[in-house]
């Protein structure tokens, strides 16, 4: 008989860097992960969506080691699980793809066990993982974090998006992986280009918290890792130049890339404008593409632990069916 209940949650995909934030800043995006944990005679794994082709289903999957991590950390065994996954969230596009995996189980084996970790302590043990804070804390968190990582401990502040603030992406149909991005990246920069990115850092930062979608455009530029990056996506240089002509408040990669993120504000008139040269760009370029509206997540990883009496008979896809409103 097993010890402990299932647990379920929902994690948000993320972007990270916003353009000068690199490393620092995240924001979560309306576009979901679902997994459900609980113990079991031997592991086993249910991988459902397009998202999960090729995803590994032994013990060196990433859900069942950080679920271990958590174990361990809390002082309890569990070495046999019956894992569950269903994700919207593309692999390697810069969507925040392994932040949510980590997050989600992390929180999710957290929660089987009675959730003895606080959730500082799961964002340190995710950012320990991810070596940097912006996905894992948008994931769990929500809304716009701003994080600093120190090596052992991640302090954060979450803003609230703004309520005019929409997010159209523009996911192209290949694979980059962060490792290769940031491959490319100057191991030194000049003093001009640090007060470039920590100004902007700055003033993005302060214009999410007050609101002021007039000062994103400008507070957007990047000199620390777009520049270098641009040439691994095409279409990209185009684009950060040319894309609040069309409607943008402001344009930046998304994470490691290839995925391009627009904010864009509610009332504009452009957005059918702006989702087409998008699209057309990417495909002067050979490009396959597709383009999607986010609009940013308040909530971060919902979580729930379900007793063994209080199994539901309804199936999880059914569950994900309805949250969906298929």
């Amino acid at each position: 008989m097993s010890m402990y209940g299932r647990s379920r949650v929902k994690v948000p995909a993320s972007t990270a860097n916003l353009g000068p934030g690199f490393d620092t800043l995240g924001m979560a995006l309306s576009l979901y992960a679902w997994i459900e944990m609980e113990e079991s005679a031997e592991t086993e794994f249910h991988l459902y969506g397009d998202e999960m082709a090729g995803v590994a289903k032994d013990k060196s999957n990433l859900l069942y080691q950080v679920a271990q991590m958590v174990f361990s950390e809390a002082g309890v065994a569990v070495p046999e699980l019956s894992i569950t996954m269903y994700s919207d969230i593309p692999l390697t596009r810069g969507l925040g793809s392994s932040a949510s995996a980590i997050v989600g189980g992390m929180a999710a084996a957290n929660a089987m066990i009675g959730s003895p970790l606080s959730n500082a302590k799961l964002f340190d043990m995710a950012t320990a993982l991810e070596k940097h804070p912006d996905n894992v804390g948008a994931s769990l968190f929500g809304g716009i974090i701003t994080a600093v990582w120190d090596g052992e401990h991640a302090d954060y502040i979450r803003i609230e998006p703004p309520e005019e603030l929409e997010i159209l992406v523009v996911i192209p149909e290949f694979e980059l992986s962060t490792t290769k991005a940031r491959g490319v990246l100057p191991s030194q920069i000049t003093v001009g280009d640090a007060v470039h990115n920590i100004s902007r850092t700055s003033l993005l930062t302060a214009a999410l918290a007050a609101g002021r979608l007039d000062l994103i455009g400008r507070a957007m530029q990047d000199r620390l890792h777009q520049p270098y990056r641009a040439p691994l996506v095409p279409g990209m240089e185009k684009l950060l130049v040319e894309a609040t002509g069309h409607g943008a408040l402001g344009i930046a990669l998304s994470g490691a890339g290839p995925t391009l993120l627009c904010m864009v504000d509610r009332q504009e008139s452009r957005k059918p404008e702006l989702e087409l040269f998008l699209k057309q760009t990417m495909e002067e370029h050979g490009i396959p593409a597709r383009t999607c509206w986010l609009p940013p997540s308040s909530s971060g990883v919902a979580v729930e632990q379900i007793e063994t009496n209080q199994m539901q008979n309804r199936s999880f896809l059914d569950m994900i069916k309805g949250e969906k409103q298929l």
